[in-house]
Parts: structure tokens; C-alpha cells; sequence
């Protein structure tokens, strides 16, 4: 198996430098993918990763002010690593398969929040 890296311009090795997970130490172990669409084609070619770890902001529009507090996904015009939660949990249900290890290392708070918010209750869900 693999594990999936969702940011549009960092490299694990950057998380890792602010992190210390060991989980990000070598770029190599991951497969990197800059956008929502790359996310979703990786999954639907290779299957579920082990691992995924999801940045929120993806397009320079996210990293407005207006995006990082009170966030209105239905506003947006391009799609961030929270639609990509939303798309992967969705995948999940409709082929009966339970949610992969996630990890997010958003530098977005309130983006940060909110897909672990929703891959926590959604894990709960496909658990049931």
C-alpha cells in the first residue's frame, strides 16, 4: 500500500520539520498530490492509502483572510483538502470500505478543524 500527501506546495519533509512525526521524515514514502482532482484520481487508480495526510488550502483564494475563520465551502470556487475529506468519506460509504489513518497538517486552524471534526465523525459513522 501507500501513503497520499494532499498539499499544493509543501513536501512531507516541511511537516516533518515543524512536526517530528516520523510519518513525514522521507518524501519518498509518500505519493504527492497538489489538488483536489489529483486526490481523487489517485484514489479511484490505486485504491485506498494506508495513510493520508490532507492541507486545507490549496489555491491561493483559501489563504485569504475571508477563508481562514467562519469558512463558506459553498462560496468557494476551487476546492480545498476539506471538499477532499468530504469526497473520500463519500467514496468509503458507497463501496462499504472503512476510512484510512488520517492525519492533517493544515497551517489553516479553522480548516484544520473542520476536516478533522469531519473525518472523526465520519469515522464514527462507517464504523457502525
Amino acid at each position: 500500500m501507500f501513503k497520499l500527501f494532499l498539499d499544493d506546495n509543501r513536501l512531507p519533509k516541511h511537516v516533518w520539520s515543524n512536526t517530528i512525526d516520523p510519518d513525514y521524515e522521507d518524501d519518498n514514502t509518500w505519493i504527492i498530490v497538489r489538488t483536489y482532482e489529483a486526490f481523487v484520481k489517485c484514489i479511484l487508480e490505486k485504491g485506498l492509502p494506508d495513510l493520508i495526510s490532507f492541507d486545507h488550502d490549496l489555491v491561493y483564494d483559501h489563504y485569504l483572510v475571508e477563508n481562514q475563520r467562519n469558512i463558506d465551502y459553498s462560496a468557494m470556487q476551487d476546492k480545498t483538502g476539506y471538499h477532499a475529506a468530504e469526497w473520500l468519506i463519500e467514496y468509503c460509504k458507497e463501496n462499504k470500505l472503512v476510512l484510512p489513518k488520517t492525519k492533517v497538517h493544515s497551517m489553516n486552524p479553522a480548516g484544520k478543524l473542520n476536516i478533522e471534526l469531519l473525518l472523526e465523525h465520519a469515522s464514527k459513522d462507517l464504523k457502525k
